[in-house]
């Protein structure tokens, strides 16, 4: 789960509906996107982070340290 991600929406008192609107996305693939199941194109990723005012490389950033992790588990 991207709990960075539902904090910010949260801060900014807008729905998942309301962040997947402008963000030109339906509401399922940003639910997924925010619970971890999905990761977002780069596209999507610059909408969302425009939206909710983030730097939109956070989302692959992320997706590299956990890579990274888990190359490092036995």
């Amino acid at each position: 789960m991207r709990l960075w991600l539902k904090e910010l929406r949260l801060q900014r008192t807008m729905t998942q509906n309301e962040v997947a609107e402008k963000s030109g996305v339906e509401r399922a693939y940003y639910t997924m996107i925010e619970l971890g199941s999905r990761n977002p194109s780069v596209e999507v990723a610059k909408n969302i982070a425009h939206t909710l005012g983030f730097n939109w490389t956070i989302f692959f950033e992320n997706q590299c340290n956990k890579s990274k992790q888990n190359k490092g588990v036995s």
